[in-house]
């Protein structure tokens, strides 16, 4: 799990919920059935408008993806990359057929897997790149949607003001129904406000980092990969390989 991403959910709504509860009136105060319905309706409303369905399915699976997977580092990477070099030139590449069932990454499998079928290696390069371009595009797309979600929050929100002003303005005459109007207007832009910044938009931020992350351990494991099918040394492999580690970091690869 990424923990940064939970705590920060975490401290951040229940900062806001606990200053809501210790003031008058408590929770109950801000909790409004059509003021959420404005906005929580009306931004999914609008989702499901600019995305195709099947896209949207995908979106929970970007969100959780997000805060709960984690990515091995660089170093992590190399070293599993040096472990199969060694086997492969200590047993042959057939030999690394035992060791697929270990790896839980499907990427690196299938990269494997090539190898071990006799690909040449431009060939397994061409089929890894062309997957990693498939995974970009993935968290690409659901960054589009994190962000769209971050603009319609608020837009929904501010919607939801003007309903409610004009609710309580043609009830001025009527003082038990201006509240209602009130809370209309105040809780929608707050529903909107919280939703759009503290969840939407920083799940966007969190899940562009993380493609970043992801592209570079994907093309940390091409090479790696391609090295080894051209038969290249684990010595020689770790060096190229180390070009992707932080130069603080990369005395502590392992050999």
């Amino acid at each position: 799990m990424d923990i940064t991403t939970a705590l920060g959910t975490v401290m951040g709504f229940g900062l806001v919920l606990f200053a809501m509860a210790t003031g008058p009136g408590g929770l109950v105060v801000f909790v409004h059935v059509g003021s959420m319905m404005i906005v929580f309706g009306g931004t999914t409303a609008v989702l499901l408008m600019n995305f195709p369905l099947e896209t949207i399915k995908g979106l929970m699976k970007v969100m959780l993806r997000t805060l709960l997977f984690k990515l091995n580092s660089p170093s992590q990477e190399i070293e599993r990359v040096i472990d199969y070099a060694n086997l492969a030139r200590k047993e042959g590449l057939l030999a690394l057929e035992n060791k697929l069932q270990e790896v839980d990454d499907k990427f690196f499998a299938k990269g494997v897997q090539l190898v071990i079928d006799g690909f040449p290696a431009e060939t397994v390069r061409d089929i890894m790149e062309l997957e990693a371009e498939w995974q970009r595009q993935r968290h690409t797309t659901g960054k589009k949607m994190l962000d769209a979600l971050g603009s319609y929050a608020p837009a929904f929100g501010m919607i939801g003001t003007l309903v409610g002003l004009v609710q309580m303005l043609q009830n001025l005459s009527d003082p038990s129904k201006i509240g209602g109007g009130m809370a209309t207007a105040l809780l929608t832009t707050l529903y909107g406000a919280m939703a759009a910044n503290m969840l939407f938009i920083p799940l966007s931020g969190k899940l562009e980092q993380r493609a970043n992350e992801e592209a570079l351990l994907r093309e940390l494991m091409i090479e790696g990969i391609v090295a080894i099918q051209s038969g290249e040394g684990p010595q020689l492999i770790k060096e190229k390989l180390k070009s992707f580690v932080p130069p603080s970091t990369r005395e502590v690869v392992a050999a």
